[in-house]
């Protein structure tokens, strides 16, 4: 991410946009971190770049305390509005922050997690910091898709969502160069997240795979949802030419599936707990 600095543009205006537009992690994941972390309900979690409070909100019940961290007006917003549709406002705090502010004065944890977040942020800083937060024998959690399997639609009635399609429309209209708040990531995201929690001091991992593939029928709708949902394909980086390319996109999965209907499976979800102490490495 040489000559990228973040901006609070990076995911401006996507947040109405998650819910519908993003696949959900799988199901069993907060049975899996249940198990693993075996939680005693008086505990306190971190939710470290939380959006819209999709991985918090979804492990509540196994907590006393819930926090949620972003850097985005609109994904604190919908959090608090998700948590009060839950019923978990008592137990539920969101505060508008970066990771690299934090403690922020929130005090100790049992558990921190990052969902498909830890990318975005200053790595080594944030887990050192993260690190320091978390009560002895705490544990960060790393969520993410698992990118290794190959998902396909065989046996399913619909389409495939025409992503390389979208991805070709999107680079019309936005440049060859992904896009990335104000700048431009020409290499992408790193990764090498085991090295950076290794260097501030956790041990482990511990590794969970939480088994997708249930059959998915999304909308034009749902498939536009997701695209806007994008740091890459924000709504914001379309400015005026906007409506355009959303005309362009409806055109291009009418195409694509005449009935309006696109079959999709779901991805299995990837965890990492990582221990604060060494004692629970494994």
């Amino acid at each position: 991410m040489a000559g990228w600095e973040w901006d609070d543009t990076l995911f401006s205006g996507a947040a109405p946009y998650y819910q519908r537009g993003r696949l959900p992690y799988a199901p069993g994941l907060a049975d899996v971190l249940a198990e693993a972390l075996r939680p005693d309900g008086l505990g306190r979690l971190v939710d470290v770049g939380c959006g819209p409070g999709t991985v918090g909100l979804s492990l509540a019940h196994l907590f006393r305390e819930i926090v949620g961290v972003d850097p985005d007006g609109g994904m604190i917003d919908e959090a608090r509005r998700r948590a009060a549709e839950a019923g978990v406002t008592a137990k539920a705090r969101w505060v508008r922050i970066r990771a690299e502010d934090l403690p922020a004065a929130l005090g100790t944890f049992t558990v921190a997690t990052f969902g498909q977040s830890f990318h975005w942020m200053d790595r080594d800083l944030v887990a050192a910091t993260v690190r320091d937060m978390l009560r002895p024998g705490g544990a960060l959690v790393h969520i993410s898709d698992l990118k290794t399997e190959r998902r396909t639609v065989d046996g399913l009635p619909h389409p495939a969502v025409p992503y390389a399609a979208m991805d070709e429309l999107v680079r019309h209209y936005l440049g060859p160069v992904r896009r990335a708040g104000r700048g431009v990531l020409p290499h992408g995201t790193p990764g090498g997240e085991a090295e950076v929690l290794t260097r501030a001091g956790f041990s482990g991992p511990q590794r969970h795979v939480v088994p997708g593939g249930r059959p998915l029928e999304r909308t034009p709708d749902d498939v536009a949802a997701w695209l806007f949902s994008m740091s890459s394909s924000a709504p914001h980086l379309f400015g005026a030419r906007r409506e355009d390319f959303e005309a362009d996109l409806r055109r291009l999965l009418w195409e694509a599936s005449p009935s309006g209907l696109f079959s999709e499976r779901l991805p299995s979800t990837e965890v990492f707990i990582w221990w604060s102490g060494p004692h629970r490495a494994s």
